[in-house]
């Protein structure tokens, strides 16, 4: 599951009003990404499940411990620019980091070849799901950077900030109900898709000599 961090800060936050007669010059969205992880025992699959349920990282927007979680803060800077008696968007550098946090297991290495197979399998649909969270991130960051850019100066700069807001916060919400959407969809699917994909590996796992 994804953690929709709050620290979202608009992009009104320390903007700066330089007077200025050049055009626009707009960047394109920067995004990072790190990577986390925390360690789980166990020896059997009751135990992966429980070590998962005790020890995962718990988000903000569910208030429970999850396998997995990616923490995606947006920010950035903006600037305005007087010209011929109106004001507009300057520069505009939306930023955005990601940070996935991972399960390993101490115990993968010791253990037998089908309780490793599901755990491979486990850890690695984790894996995909946190990475589609940063990915849909990313999306609406590179949209916030296009749309910030591409509004009109205004009569003066207080319309202009106030088209400022409505349009990150228009963006953040739609941001926020996608990454919801995603986790819904991935939930109710969670037990066809390991099914599937544990079948794929055995298909795919060498035949014993």
């Amino acid at each position: 599951m994804k953690q929709l961090s709050a620290a979202w800060r608009a992009l009104l936050a320390g903007v700066l009003l330089l007077p200025s007669l050049h055009g626009q010059a707009l960047a394109e969205a920067v995004s990072t990404k790190t990577y986390s992880y925390f360690t789980i025992g166990g020896k059997t699959a009751e135990d992966l499940d429980r070590e998962l349920s005790q020890r995962g990282p718990i988000t903000r927007s569910t208030g429970f411990r999850h396998p997995g979680a990616t923490e995606i803060k947006f920010g950035g800077e903006l600037t305005y620019v007087e010209k011929d008696g109106k004001c507009g968007v300057g520069t505009v550098k939306v930023t955005l980091h990601t940070k996935i946090l991972l399960p390993r297991w101490s115990n993968r290495r010791r253990t037998n070849a089908d309780l490793a197979l599901i755990w491979d399998t486990l850890s690695a649909d984790i894996k995909r799901h946190e990475e589609r969270h940063a990915e849909i991130a990313r999306g609406y960051a590179r949209d916030l950077d296009r749309q910030l850019g591409e509004l009109r100066p205004q009569s003066d700069c207080e319309k202009i900030q106030a088209m400022v807001a409505e349009v990150s916060q228009k963006v953040m919400d739609a941001h926020d109900k996608d990454q919801l959407r995603f986790d819904m969809v991935e939930s109710k699917n969670f037990d066809a898709r390991m099914t599937r994909l544990l079948k794929h590996r055995i298909q795919q796992r060498p035949a014993n000599r």
